[in-house]
């Protein structure tokens, strides 16, 4: 018999803000220092820190590559992830609201998440008018398939306007980004090798 994976019977996970302070005490790096690296305020940090705030993602990837960790593990909920199903239920969701505008992006993880993974795969839930904030590079490879609505996706000087059945691949380090243009909600399996998010 298969035993059965309970993502909380871990225990109370680290938030996000306590990941992202002891990245930063462990860099010994100074509210001040990181703020002026990653281009936000002092205070927004503060008050990622203090989980009073939600970073978009790619102020998340700006902290994370300052700090030399991942998104990956800064947003790890340490899921025991020993049995290769995962139901519905059990997938975590984050959700990144855009600063100052309505709106946002919600990731709903398909993958384990554990040290040393090699591969992530997650269904980005775009709204209407959602657009990343800038573009974004990293080592690694990225395919995708659009499962519903409309993907504007933008790699390096290129646009392209995808619709449901289309895929992409890309290899990271070339700048991109990504919008839903549409008036319905866009989805899209989104696979990263190495783990990204």
């Amino acid at each position: 018999m298969k035993k059965k994976t309970d993502p909380k019977s871990t225990g109370t996970p680290a938030s996000l803000g306590m990941r992202l302070r002891h990245a930063r005490l462990v860099r010994e790096m100074t509210l001040k220092q990181l703020a002026s690296q990653v281009n936000c305020s002092e205070s927004f940090l503060s008050k990622l820190e203090n989980d009073a705030a939600n970073p978009s993602l790619t102020m998340l990837h700006h902290l994370a590559k300052t700090l030399e960790t991942s998104v990956s593990d800064l947003m790890s909920e340490d899921w025991a992830g020993d049995s290769p199903v995962m139901k519905p239920a059990q997938r975590h969701r984050k959700r990144f609201l855009q600063r100052n505008k309505k709106g946002g992006i919600e990731l709903e993880n398909l993958t384990w998440h554990h040290k040393g993974g090699l591969l992530q795969g997650d269904i980005h839930i775009i709204e209407p008018g959602v657009k990343s904030d800038a573009l974004i590079e990293h080592q690694g490879e990225e395919m995708g398939y659009v499962l519903e609505g409309i993907l504007e996706l933008r790699i390096g000087e290129e646009t392209w306007q995808l619709e449901a059945g289309d895929s992409f691949y890309f290899p990271s380090h070339l700048p991109h980004g990504y919008s839903n243009p549409g008036k319905s909600v866009t989805k899209v399996l989104w696979v990263n090798t190495p783990v990204t998010f």
